[in-house]
């Protein structure tokens, strides 16, 4: 649907140059001598990279409709991460650069995510803001560490590597941040 540039705001998902951008900051300028605009800074939802581009106040764009689905990560193969939708069961393939390396390592089997999606095409993924998982190597204690002060390296279950307190021990299930790829805290299970 055909909008003004004046009405977009950020977190708007438009379609400029036949790809989608979601509008990351938006500010209305008005010059002392010329005609006011608004310059916009977006990001590709497919590709990733940023868009920054000026419009006259005058001119329109193409707002585009994203749903959100409650979806389940199913697994990983060659061919990408499978998910199925939880409510029409129909399944679907994203691809890592969609996903983001970062969080695409936390993905777990039977995880539930929230794709957003527009028609039929996934453009993005929320996961989880934190996973529990099990660490299979860590340094040994070095005596004379303090528990407040130093943090050592550990690979965990999925192959990711996080710096866990020095009393975390191999075994030990931890919960880490999704985002950062932060220990948070041991798990209480």
């Amino acid at each position: 649907m055909k909008v003004p540039i004046n009405s977009i705001r950020v977190g708007n998902v438009i379609d400029y140059n036949g790809r989608l951008y979601a509008a990351i900051k938006v500010e209305h300028i008005t010059p002392g001598k010329g005609g006011a605009f608004v310059a916009l800074e977006a990001r590709a939802l497919k590709e990733g990279n940023k868009l920054q581009e000026r419009f006259r106040s005058g001119e329109t764009v193409e707002l585009v409709r994203i749903d959100d689905h409650d979806c389940q990560f199913l697994y990983k193969d060659g061919d990408g991460f499978h998910f199925m939708n939880k409510e029409s069961y129909e399944q679907f393939t994203m691809q890592e650069d969609q996903i983001g390396a970062q969080r695409a390592q936390f993905l777990q089997d039977g995880m539930e995510v929230t794709v957003s999606m527009h028609e039929t095409t996934p453009v993005g993924i929320e996961i989880p803001k934190s996973v529990t998982l099990k660490i299979v190597e860590a340094d040994a204690v070095v005596k004379g560490q303090t528990a407040s002060s130093s943090y050592k390296p550990a690979v965990l279950e999925n192959g990711a590597r996080v710096m866990v307190p020095p009393h975390i021990a191999a075994g030990t299930r931890i919960v880490v941040n999704t985002e950062t790829g932060d220990y948070i805290e041991r798990a209480k299970d």
